[in-house]
């Protein structure tokens, strides 16, 4: 759905106010793809709510007239999550941006779709609190929310699932549902608060949610351990995790992306498979013990350099550059786009993933730089390559699909983070076989036209 008439804009401003209705071509254009290389349809308008009353006027009026619809936030998603691929109407989300209530007794904060992460820590960290779930992108929390957005702390903390406690959400046809309680835990009935969450907007408009907060950690100790060869830091990932030390971080980066890194940060880091680990806890001497133990762990596993307690600033340039890793590598290739393969795997198995990905990248003579969140099994592999190169192109999208269909078979899955969008729809069958229909069965009954964020998950 490509246009709307002049009556559907007039009514569609009756919801909101005129201002915040465009049908101008440059917020389509903005609206029509985020960071991936996915492209979308240019969408007939974007309308931008401030209210949960609103997102149900908006969404009532647009079933009514067979509208897709397809939910935005900052536009960070890197599986053309938000990208309409049927046009229609795209509910900007982002004036919904504020905390409504950050309750430290309860270690709890009710906020709106649109408050950006990043925003939500500032306010939180005032009480000593903060939202653990750090993609890197300063993503909006109804984003993260869609998504089961993780990153880089999910081995220690958990993902965005693990803190989401209650939610407000605006389904197909306008209907206005809460889910889930504030208590901490509960054993009552289905639990609908983990079926919206990574439902990627498909299910309906999550318009308020009431989140748990942590501790800021007293203490923080960053390390490297650099090793000669990748199989060597794979091990010492499982040998890590087995132990018990908990690290909060365990990173692993191949030497091609350590050298972007080095030249680009002015960083001064061995150009070698190294794990960035970092350790949270209650007092130095706790930290400095767990450290040693590291160290014990890394070099029985053939670390060569194990450096622990960076001062801060370098701990921030550190985790600063392992979070533009993406950016990273776009500005070392110009004029090229990315596909990122996101795939995750049990522990034990995370050594054959890494091992089999760099293999494949090596053997196919392909731009691609494998590292990941590897403290939780999360492989990432970023391909580069020209989307105007059919052949070339088509090259990367098989490594991507041999990769991913490795993780399967190894009792993974097709995404550890980013979510399904467009680029995943074809492994949904293979990871969840019958179960799948099972999804399919809820989409209908929540969404039996199929017009909210269509093509997404489901094909």
């Amino acid at each position: 759905m490509k246009t709307l008439s002049q009556k559907q804009i007039e009514d569609l401003a009756k919801r909101v106010s005129p201002d915040r209705v465009s049908t101008g071509q440059s917020n389509r254009e903005l609206h029509r793809r985020d960071i991936s290389p996915h492209r979308g349809e240019l969408p007939a308008a974007v309308v931008w709510p401030e209210s949960t009353e609103e997102v149900a006027a908006i969404l009532k009026w647009s079933y009514a007239q067979d509208i897709p619809v397809t939910p935005w936030g900052a536009g960070t998603s890197t599986e053309g999550n938000p990208v309409p691929v049927r046009g229609g109407l795209v509910v900007d989300l982002t004036r919904m941006n504020r905390i409504l209530e950050i309750r430290p007794q309860d270690l709890q904060a009710d906020v709106q779709p649109g408050v950006l992460r990043k925003e939500l820590n500032r306010q939180a960290g005032r009480h000593g609190l903060f939202f653990p779930p750090d993609p890197g992108a300063d993503a909006t929390i109804g984003g993260m929310i869609a998504n089961n957005a993780s990153g880089v702390q999910t081995v220690k903390y958990g993902a965005t699932k693990d803190y989401t406690l209650r939610l407000t959400v605006v389904v197909p046809g306008g209907d206005i549902i809460h889910t889930g309680c504030k208590a901490p835990k509960s054993s009552s009935g289905y639990d609908l608060t983990r079926l919206f969450v990574g439902s990627e907007g498909t299910l309906g408009i999550a318009t308020e949610a009431t989140l748990r907060l942590a501790g800021i950690p007293s203490h923080h100790l960053a390390a490297t351990a650099t090793f000669a060869r990748l199989e060597e830091a794979c091990h010492a990932v499982a040998v890590l995790i087995g132990s018990g030390i908990e690290p909060a971080a365990l990173e692993l980066l191949p030497p091609k992306l350590i050298e972007l890194m080095n030249r680009e940060k002015q960083l001064t880091l061995i150009e070698k498979p190294t794990l960035f680990c970092e350790f949270h806890g209650i007092s130095r001497a706790m930290l400095t013990e767990i450290a040693d133990l590291a160290e014990e762990l890394c070099k029985d596993c053939g670390a060569t350099d194990f450096k622990s307690g960076v001062d801060e600033r370098q701990r921030q340039d550190l985790w600063r550059a392992r979070h533009e890793a993406w950016e990273t590598i776009h500005r070392a290739h110009p004029g090229k786009d990315t596909l990122i393969v996101d795939a995750a795997v049990p522990i034990s198995r995370y050594p054959d993933m890494i091992i089999f990905a760099q293999s494949l990248v090596d053997q196919c003579d392909a731009v691609g730089y494998v590292f990941g969140h590897a403290g939780d099994g999360n492989l990432h592999v970023v391909l580069v390559g020209d989307p105007t190169d059919p052949s070339g192109w088509r090259l990367i999208e098989e490594i991507n699909d041999r990769i991913v269909t490795r993780a399967v078979d190894l009792g993974g899955t097709c995404t550890g983070e980013h979510g399904v969008g467009i680029g995943k729809r074809k492994f949904m069958k293979l990871e969840h076989g019958k179960s799948f229909e099972v999804m399919r069965g809820i989409k209908m009954l929540l969404d039996p036209k199929g017009l909210m964020n269509p093509g997404k998950i489901f094909t």
